[in-house]
């Protein structure tokens, strides 16, 4: 100690110390101790292996203990992760049905289209997919991102449905993990608009919406299955399906439309719907001998391969759902139940009260001025007042069963989503109610029921219904609603309104072949009035040949501007569509030169009955040159073969309104508004009307004067009143 303190004080006064070192003690050397005899007596190496192979015996069991715990224990939990991560079940819908026409042409078919998805859960980097898919599929990268982003626990993800070939091959190329590609299939329709409000349309998941594709979707989609999907740790898939599932198909319809017959019908209905500025207009063929209905026109025409682009007034099958009232159209129907149950004959005599009928509080007007005429003389003139009459003949029990007989006031066979329309009770029946429906009001029919109720008129009185399905029907045990004899009466009569020179049907002869029909230009409520209004329904429905019809055609062209009559609007349509389609049919053997049918009403006493003739023998017929009726669509105009016709010897006369009209205008003060307006359209003239009646009063141009140049929109006019 004292040492030490020595040393400290030492330090502070700045001395230097300096230690000793100790003495070196020589260390001891290590002497090896011998191994025991035991440790010399053991085979080190084969010690060594032992050991080894203990230690691998050992390690093999713990791994043997972790496998059975792995596929054992905890096998159901890892099979449902590995589930997740590596397959899917998708439904799946097979290919649709084929729809063709009776000769095979496909209307509306399925083909294979690029769908893209995604599987959020797999996808690592979503702002980076984000941001190279969406170029490609037409998206927004923001909105794509926050997609995945609010998706991202799910496993399946449409981002794009039927892509074309060239996206799906550049989204392949990306190769990102966790998007994919699947197969599946478009609607799509080769012939565009044509029949496209009787077809409809699907949605993308290929669902029908409209039209047949809806009202047949049971048997046109395709049974839906699971399908199981794998995926790589990409997420690529590499397996379609699995076990028993395979693609399915829906079931091939085959319609009893005629694209040829289609195309003729839709074309002349939308020339009439143009030239008229009409609403819209449709028309339908029917096959009398089948039933089968051959055409389903409508214009304004609707492609459902875009049927985004359009309105549901666009697409709505107007034919079928619209129920309106048929106007003089209907008369027909009531002659014939008058006639069968022998309230009249053809020879009565009917006082048409020389064009208005005041009926108690209710006036009823016809558009041309008749006295008393035989009853098969009133649908030749259209007469409301002579229908009105016949109809309070019947009783309305008997009425409304033979209308509901006919198919008025429910749906017909054809498979699609149609109006019941509207017939009433009896028990709710007016003498008013009876006396309107007798020509067409009171009453809403759709234009299938009236093509089908004039079915069973062509079918002598035996209910025949419609097809459009090429597919047998379960016949309809129906009672016959008028006689063999009635039938043919009132098709004789129908041909008295196309052939004879008075008969309202005129516009509607065809060169060479007699043909039956009925105008028909129906009023339309207001719904704001609650009355009728200005608005008219414009209709022809007839039949060819009219002694053993083979054709039934049905026109209708609603709410027409430039001019409203049936059978100024709507009998020219029917025209056009008969020529061509017994031209497409091969039946212009049985085309022969119609003489006109004289009739010399001084020479008849008053109320003296007509002789009927029978639709064979009433009229002479000459064959016809088929050069003459050479179809329209093979580039020979109506002037060329006017022209034709003219220049051979001797020189033909034509009858009625097909003489060739005067270079100047007529005088038509004083008579009928049909009259004045069918002169004006021999000049190729559709006058404007102005004012209210059924005579014109004034007229412009003046009578005698040339035909304006110019025949447009008014240039001419005549101004009506009652007389």
């Amino acid at each position: 100690m004292r040492w030490r303190k020595r040393k400290v004080a030492e330090r502070k006064r700045g001395a230097v110390y300096v230690t000793r070192k100790a003495p070196e003690v020589p260390k001891a050397e290590k002497v090896e101790k011998p191994m025991p005899e035991w440790a010399k007596r053991i085979d080190w190496s084969r010690f060594r292996i032992i050991i080894g192979a203990g230690l691998f015996c050992l390690f093999w069991v713990v791994l043997w203990f972790r496998a059975c715990y792995l596929q054992v224990v905890i096998a159901p939990e890892l099979a449902a992760k590995a589930q997740i991560q590596h397959e899917f079940i998708m439904q799946v819908q097979g290919k649709r049905g084929t729809i063709t026409d009776r000769n095979g042409q496909v209307m509306a078919r399925s083909v294979e289209a690029h769908s893209i998805f995604a599987s959020p859960a797999q996808i690592q980097d979503k702002a980076a997919c984000a941001n190279q898919l969406a170029p490609l599929l037409g998206l927004e990268p923001q909105k794509l991102y926050e997609r995945l982003m609010t998706m991202q626990d799910k496993q399946f993800v449409w981002l794009k449905r039927k892509v074309n070939d060239i996206t799906a091959r550049e989204v392949r190329a990306l190769n990102i993990a966790g998007v994919g590609e699947r197969t599946e299939y478009v609607r799509v329709y080769p012939f565009k608009h044509m029949a496209g409000q009787l077809l409809g349309f699907v949605n993308t998941d290929g669902k029908g919406l409209e039209g047949l594709e809806r009202s047949l979707d049971n048997r046109l989609a395709s049974p839906s299955f699971k399908q199981v999907v794998r995926r790589d740790g990409r997420g690529q898939r590499i397996e379609l399906c699995e076990g028993d599932y395979c693609p399915l198909s829906g079931e091939d319809i085959r319609l009893t439309l005629d694209m040829h017959v289609q195309y003729i019908a839709e074309e002349a209905v939308s020339r009439a719907v143009r030239e008229f500025d009409a609403r819209w207009g449709g028309a339908l063929v029917v096959d009398v001998k089948s039933g089968d209905i051959l055409a389903w026109a409508q214009y304004p025409f609707f492609n459902p391969n875009s049927y985004s682009d359009y309105g549901t007034l666009i697409y709505r099958n107007r034919l079928a759902q619209d129920a309106l009232e048929p106007g003089s159209t209907f008369k027909p129907l009531i002659m014939a139940l008058a006639l069968n149950d022998r309230k009249i004959a053809p020879n009565s005599l009917i006082n048409c009260e020389g064009g208005k009928w005041i009926d108690k509080n209710y006036t009823i007007r016809d558009t041309s001025s008749q006295g008393t005429i035989t009853a098969d003389k009133v649908l030749r003139y259209s007469s409301n007042i002579g229908m009105a009459k016949i109809g309070l003949k019947i009783d309305n029990k008997r009425y409304y069963q033979y209308l509901h007989n006919l198919g008025f006031g429910q749906r017909t066979q054809v498979p699609v989503s149609e109006s019941r329309g509207i017939l009433r009770s009896p028990k709710n029946w007016s003498r008013i109610d009876t006396i309107s429906t007798s020509f067409g009001q009171s009453i809403s029919v759709t234009g299938l029921q009236m093509a089908q109720a004039y079915l069973t008129l062509l079918n002598d009185g035996v209910y025949k219904p419609l097809r459009l399905v090429d597919q047998d029907i379960e016949p309809d045990k129906r009672d016959r609603s008028f006689g063999r004899e009635t039938a043919r009466e009132v098709r004789r009569m129908m041909r008295d309104v196309v052939e004879t020179k008075d008969g309202t049907g005129r516009r509607a002869r065809i060169e060479g072949i007699e043909v039956g029909g009925k105008t028909g230009t129906a009023q339309k409520a207001d719904s704001r009035s609650r009355t009728y209004g200005s608005k008219r329904l414009a209709s022809f429905v007839g039949f060819l040949p009219a002694a053993n019809p083979e054709f039934l055609v049905l026109v209708m062209v609603d709410e027409p501007t430039r001019n409203q009559f049936g059978g100024v609007v709507s009998a020219p349509v029917f025209k056009e569509i008969g020529t061509r389609l017994l031209a497409y049919s091969g039946r212009t053997n049985m085309l022969a030169v119609a003489e006109p049918k004289e009739e010399k009403q001084d020479e008849k006493k008053e109320g003296e009955a007509p002789k009927a003739p029978s639709p064979a023998s009433s009229v002479p017929l000459r064959p016809l040159k088929l050069a003459g009726l050479t179809p329209p669509w093979e580039g020979r105009t109506d002037e060329v073969v006017e022209r034709e016709k003219s220049s051979k010897k001797p020189q033909m006369q034509l009858p009625g309104r097909l003489a060739r009209a005067s270079h100047r205008v007529p005088d038509v003060k004083g008579k009928s508004l049909r009259n004045a307006v069918e002169l004006f359209a021999r000049g190729g003239v559709v006058p404007e009307l102005k004012g209210q009646g059924n005579h014109v009063v004034k007229q412009q141009p003046a009578a005698g004067s040339l035909w304006p140049e110019e025949k447009s929109a008014g240039s001419c006019v005549l101004w009506l009143s009652e007389k």
